[in-house]
């Protein structure tokens, strides 16, 4: 609680120091536009924010929900399979090191400019923290601890069940929470390439007409957007991972 007061804290000196200054310093508005200003830009928008709000949290979603759904089946045959580890590790190394931003016009070509090239783009940044994280995970089970389930005579199929995936859990939320910052930026970028809606469609149009209020006014929302994912993912890690939600050293 100490922690998160000192931080709202120095976020409301942070805010107030911008205001004086813009206001004491006679700081031009198409430059670097008051935090009262932004609001007031806010409110006089706020018929058109919901929908454009709306869109970018369902691509961001669905983009997350993809990459979890792909990645966490392909940690496990890369962890289980020799072989698959050194087939389709190199290639996910690979795709990796490509900028998604160099991904997302052609990715807009083959697709379209609908929600849905937007909800790949945004996959594709967030799917491999959540191979990697999870992989780490399921193979950084002790020995001693998969020989005793051996000697237990335990099944695979349970060794698995009980042992590597809840061993891997936290691993996995860790790689989910920057999954989800990752599948943010990723949708913005589609909407940035080709977009009709969304805040990120927002942000070239308000920067555009130069009404940078409105520019820093969706840069908050996105902000804010991506605080309440975040929570979302911590929430249900607190849900799934009791045990390792109680030892705070170490989280992320």
């Amino acid at each position: 609680m100490r922690e998160n007061a000192a931080a709202v804290l120095v976020f409301a000196v942070l805010i107030a120091v911008w205001e004086l200054s813009c206001e004491w310093g006679d700081v031009p508005t198409w430059l670097l536009p008051s935090p009262s200003r932004i609001l007031v830009e806010l409110w006089g928008a706020r018929a058109i924010l919901p929908l454009h709000l709306y869109t970018t949290t369902i691509e961001v979603l669905l983009g997350f929900c993809l990459s979890v759904v792909v990645g966490v089946p392909l940690s496990i045959l890369i962890v289980l399979s020799p072989l698959a580890r050194k087939v389709v590790y190199p290639i996910l190394v690979v795709l990796q090191s490509v900028p998604k931003v160099a991904l997302a016009p052609i990715l807009l070509i083959w697709i379209g400019y609908g929600t849905e090239s937007k909800v790949l783009i945004a996959s594709v940044t967030a799917f491999f923290p959540i191979v990697i994280n999870t992989s780490a995970g399921m193979a950084a089970v002790p020995r001693e601890l998969l020989e005793l389930s051996r000697s237990l005579d335990s099944p695979s199929l349970k060794v698995f069940w009980k042992v590597r995936l809840p061993f891997a859990m936290p691993y996995l939320f860790s790689g989910m929470k920057v999954a989800m910052a990752l599948a943010l930026i990723g949708a913005v970028v589609g909407e940035f390439v080709g977009s009709d809606r969304g805040l990120g469609y927002l942000i070239l149009t308000f920067s555009s007409t130069m009404n940078t209020a409105l520019v820093f006014g969706a840069i908050t929302l996105l902000a804010i957007l991506g605080i309440c994912l975040f929570y979302l993912v911590s929430g249900a890690e607190r849900l799934f991972c009791p045990w390792y939600v109680g030892n705070d050293e170490g989280r992320l």
